[in-house]
């Protein structure tokens, strides 16, 4: 059976990236690997095995384009208000909280954050399915 071991993304500044994505999600830096033309940084914590792999292109100065067809990576959390209000201290600028209910009852409780990159991050309280 296959296993999700992680996600990457292409970012612009590693230095900018790897702080947001720790002071954001408690993301450490778990191994960089520098190559010629780009750098792979992965980052995780101890939560999981499932890591955000960065990949920085050398040389690269424009913006990436992310287009229509990225949706967005998601985390979830023991306690979503607390994370809300934390990053909200932070200076990272959550969108507020969301509810979304079906069949009568909540199926989810969570709010976005952008990265540096543009890249959206969806933060859902655990339980349910979303564990």
């Amino acid at each position: 059976m296959a296993k999700a071991i992680h996600s990457m993304i292409r970012v612009l500044d590693d230095a900018r990236s790897v702080e947001f994505y720790n002071r954001a999600f408690g993301l450490k830096v778990a191994q960089r690997f520098d190559f010629e033309t780009f750098t792979l940084v992965y980052m995780s914590n101890g939560e999981c095995e499932f890591e955000v792999e960065l990949t920085i292109n050398k040389g690269r100065t424009e913006p990436y384009t992310l287009g229509d067809g990225y949706g967005h990576l998601a985390v979830s959390v023991s306690d979503l208000d607390a994370e809300h209000a934390r990053m909200t201290e932070a200076g990272l600028n959550p969108n507020k909280i969301v509810e979304f209910n079906r069949d009568g009852g909540l199926l989810a409780r969570f709010f976005f954050v952008t990265d540096p990159d543009g890249y959206k991050i969806e933060v859902l309280q655990r339980g349910g399915r979303y564990k």
